[in-house]
């Protein structure tokens, strides 16, 4: 399997609602994304970044490949699955999404570089 699925660390519901909390440690760069339905992005890898994410509204297929080996995942609200360094993953949303992504290390490498890596 080339991502793998995790949970929140905590969650708490009650009449007022829920509270996510998705980690307690271990990531640097926190990016909250909207995407509008019909859309595809990614497209690319990280050398040096596994990234998290966690679906707070909306759906889309993902597509991860790494050398040989190909992966598709329809991912839905409340998912949260992580993408290890060197994985292209491409997204082709089926409705307006909004979601949350989390880099270990953060993407600016330098003030020129960027650890997002194309074909």
């Amino acid at each position: 399997m080339l991502i793998e699925f995790v949970k929140p660390d905590f969650v708490f519901e009650n009449n007022a609602g829920c509270l996510n909390q998705l980690v307690h440690d271990g990531w640097k760069q926190v990016n909250a994304i909207f995407s509008v339905k019909d859309c595809v992005r990614g497209g690319h890898y990280h050398k040096c970044n596994k990234e998290c994410f966690f679906i707070l509204e909306g759906s889309f297929k993902l597509i991860v490949w790494k050398d040989e080996e190909k992966e598709e995942y329809e991912i839905k609200k409340g998912d949260m699955f992580i993408i290890p360094e060197y994985v292209f993953h491409s997204f082709e949303y089926h409705e307006d999404t909004y979601l949350v992504a989390m880099y270990d290390n953060g993407v600016e490498l330098d003030e020129e570089t960027k650890d997002i890596w194309s074909l």
